[in-house]
């Protein structure tokens, strides 16, 4: 699983990654190197946000659930027992 980009994305991320190295550690990066330094965070990286996205969706769907079934509960008729004579 690798995260693709579309490239005018990537473009501006490596514009970022570029500046970022410049300002923070005074390393000048062209910017085919930030591209490249780019696509290896994304293959590094993109299964673990992957992973952490379905996880947050699957506890989405559970909560939207536990609602789904206090709503369906809620409309339930309840039934009384017979009454003995």
């Amino acid at each position: 699983m690798f995260i693709k980009l579309p490239k005018e994305q990537k473009l501006e991320i490596a514009g970022r990654i570029k500046n970022y190295l410049t300002e923070e550690f005074s390393v000048e990066a062209g910017h085919l190197a930030s591209e490249i330094f780019l696509d290896y965070l994304l293959k590094e990286i993109s299964p673990y946000i992957y992973n952490q996205a379905v996880k947050d969706a699957r506890h989405f769907v559970e909560q939207r659930l536990a609602l789904l079934e206090e709503d369906l509960d809620a409309l339930e008729i309840p039934l009384h027992p017979a009454k003995r004579k």
